[in-house]
């Protein structure tokens, strides 16, 4: 089964000669499905057409809001139901330039970083390039955007549930497809990939010609500390995270940035700022400081606002380009995950 959002248009020019039908009708499928129409809703596409597309087992919507939060701050997080009944989640935060939107790839998440929701449940299976691009579609729509410079979301980052890398294929096809200038057309530069540090993969994404941000979660500059926070620290070292974002630097251009929990007691003494920017100064890069979203499956704990803008004001002086993340959403689950988990422990009530 799959969805007119996993197809590119040149994809659906294939279809359409393999149907029997003009080229413009994969030109009004694309843009019909970016602007999140059903079938039904397609009012220029013949009903011939559409029993076509479904005898091949392509369906129109491949995910629909089932849950809307709002936060006293003005974020709002969404659950997405799936064709399969599995859920996802993503988050809306409005700007000044704009809506940001928050988005997920996979259906939970293997990766078992100790602060985040997300891998309560391990995988249970990666989503679509249309699943993803479903997510901000959706949303696009209930916020009356249409397409190109009349689109409501103008921003997106890949920090929902899943890691994105670990998704590889499905996550760079939704890439080109959302960039894509007959659709929804969000530029790559608008576009933040963050990852817990797949090494390989983060060296492919440099050769795709995308140039989106990449975002590494580090959360600390030890490698045996960090293992015990994040599980893939056994796996790829800081030293080789850093190569691999200097060849993508090399590649596109793009200064990378580094996520950085603050995690009371954890990571975030005068000895790791002091670390840090042993590693990162002089490097093309910026460190987001987070305060933790506190998990109720695990023991750890957040550090206060002073505490944090302590551990920023360290590294400034050191030399090294950080801010602290305006906590946002706090009171609707905000962190990655916690409204899915809570979505199934209540057995699919809210």
């Amino acid at each position: 089964m799959q969805f007119l959002c996993d197809f590119t248009k040149e994809e659906l020019n294939i279809i359409m000669k393999e149907l029997s039908e003009p080229n413009f009708r994969a030109k009004q499928l694309f843009s019909a499905c970016h602007l999140y129409k059903s079938y039904a809703e397609m009012s220029n596409i013949p009903n011939a057409l559409k029993d076509k597309l479904k005898e091949k087992q392509i369906l129109d919507i491949p995910v629909e809001i089932i849950k809307v939060l709002e936060s006293t701050d003005g974020t709002k997080k969404f659950l997405f139901k799936t064709f399969d009944g599995n859920v996802v989640e993503g988050v809306l935060m409005k700007y000044k330039y704009g809506y940001t939107q928050c988005v997920s790839t996979q259906v939970g998440c293997r990766m078992k970083c100790a602060f985040c929701a997300s891998g309560l449940n391990g995988l249970v299976r990666n989503l679509s390039a249309g699943e993803i691009l479903g997510q901000v579609l959706a949303v696009n729509k209930l916020l009356g955007g249409q397409l190109d410079d009349k689109r409501a979301v103008t921003n997106i980052v890949l920090m929902g549930s899943g890691e994105p890398l670990d998704n590889y294929d499905n996550v760079v096809k939704f890439l080109r497809n959302v960039s894509a200038t007959e659709g929804i057309n969000i530029s790559p530069r608008n576009i933040s990939l963050s990852t817990c540090g797949l090494v390989p993969k983060i060296y492919d994404l440099a050769k795709e010609n995308l140039s989106v941000n990449l975002t590494i979660s580090l959360h600390s500059p030890f490698d045996e500390e960090r293992k015990e926070i994040m599980p893939i620290a056994k796996r790829y070292s800081i030293k080789e995270i850093l190569s691999a974002c200097s060849n993508y630097f090399d590649k596109t251009g793009r200064r990378y940035i580094f996520e950085y929990v603050l995690i009371n007691k954890k990571n975030n003494l005068e000895r790791h700022a002091n670390e840090l920017i042993k590693l990162l100064k002089g490097r093309p890069c910026h460190v987001n400081l987070i305060r933790l979203n506190s998990v109720k499956e695990n023991d750890l704990e957040a550090v206060s606002e002073k505490e944090a803008y302590s551990f920023m004001r360290i590294l400034n002086k050191g030399g090294i380009s950080a801010t602290l993340r305006r906590q946002m959403g706090v009171d609707i689950d905000g962190a990655c995950g916690q409204l899915r988990q809570k979505y199934i422990e209540n057995q699919g009530k809210l």
